[in-house]
């Protein structure tokens, strides 16, 4: 049986190196981890020692190899990025090219629930317009120009709809952030 003296602090450059070996912004990485924008803006700037929750993140992350791989963010494959998120939880990663009508996903919570296309790991473009107008106030019924004419949009279009709502519904607190 083996013991391991783990070190009980880490270090600003040790956050700093995994945030960009995951490729992750700093308030993606509060995200990932858990915590506030601010708390990663402090561990990267202090010179004194980071203690807590996050050195046992770190170092299990630094230590399983590929399980940082696993977790990180790839470039982005299309020209729009969209990020479907539950609370501050990355969910599902979809990458869109809608000259091409192509779409690749990349899920980061075995929840499937919580996953944009549930157990569909390679949703087609139809299956993806599906989703964007699921996060959207209904084609129909009375209120929608009323909605529209709010939102300062001319006319009903999913992805221009959560541009302005993120996808943001009532019942759930499920969200969308768009990159292009």
């Amino acid at each position: 049986m083996h013991t391991y003296a783990i070190s009980k602090t880490i270090h600003s450059e040790d956050i700093k190196r995994l945030r960009k070996m995951l490729g992750l912004t700093q308030r993606e990485f509060a995200s990932f981890v858990g915590v506030s924008h601010k708390t990663v803006e402090r561990w990267e700037s202090i010179g004194e020692p980071i203690t807590g929750p996050i050195t046992t993140i770190v170092r299990i992350l630094w230590e399983q190899p590929g399980l940082a791989e696993y977790y990180s963010v790839p470039e982005a494959s299309f020209p729009m990025r969209l990020w479907y998120m539950h609370r501050s939880e990355i969910c599902t990663l979809i990458d869109v090219d809608e000259m091409k009508r192509v779409v690749r996903i990349r899920n980061y919570t075995n929840r499937i629930q919580y996953r944009a296309f549930g157990i569909n790991e390679a949703p087609t473009f139809n299956e993806y317009l599906e989703f964007l107008e699921s996060r959207c106030f209904p084609r129909s019924g009375d209120k929608m120009k009323i909605r529209l004419q709010e939102l300062g949009i001319p006319f009903y279009d999913p992805l221009l709809i959560i541009e302005k709502t993120q996808g943001r519904m009532a019942e759930d607190e499920f969200w969308i952030r768009i990159e292009k």
